[in-house]
């Protein structure tokens, strides 16, 4: 069984930073894609940013003020936050592919952290 604990999540004025953090808990499994989603109230789940572990990929949103990064000794990926606006505001969500000893691909995903930017 994979388990993903988020942190980092916290109120925060417009112009700060903020950096998340989730660490996968698990046996037998390779990690493929790690990535940041996030869900504005009354909005769809976007992806942030996602780190493949051969490439980055950054939302227009975000580019040249997020930054992902992952270190795969701590099976844990973080999402550096600076310049934060109020339109950042939501839940920030963790999301996973493995590889399972079985050879599969499987999604998971974390229960999500709140980030919320105030003028």
């Amino acid at each position: 069984q994979v388990q993903l604990v988020e942190s980092g999540g916290d109120l925060v004025q417009a112009g700060g930073s903020l950096r998340l953090s989730c660490a996968v808990f698990g046996s037998s499994f390779l990690i493929n894609v790690m990535a940041w989603y996030r869900q504005a109230p009354g909005q769809q789940r976007e992806l942030v940013a996602s780190d493949s572990g051969g490439g980055t990929y950054y939302a227009d949103a975000v580019k040249g003020r997020f930054t992902i990064s992952r270190d795969n000794a701590k099976n844990t990926v973080y999402l550096e936050m600076n310049s934060l606006k109020p339109d950042d505001t939501g839940v920030y969500f963790c999301y996973v592919n493995i590889q399972s000893t079985y050879g599969y691909d499987e999604d998971y995903w974390g229960t999500g952290t709140q980030v919320t930017v105030f003028s």
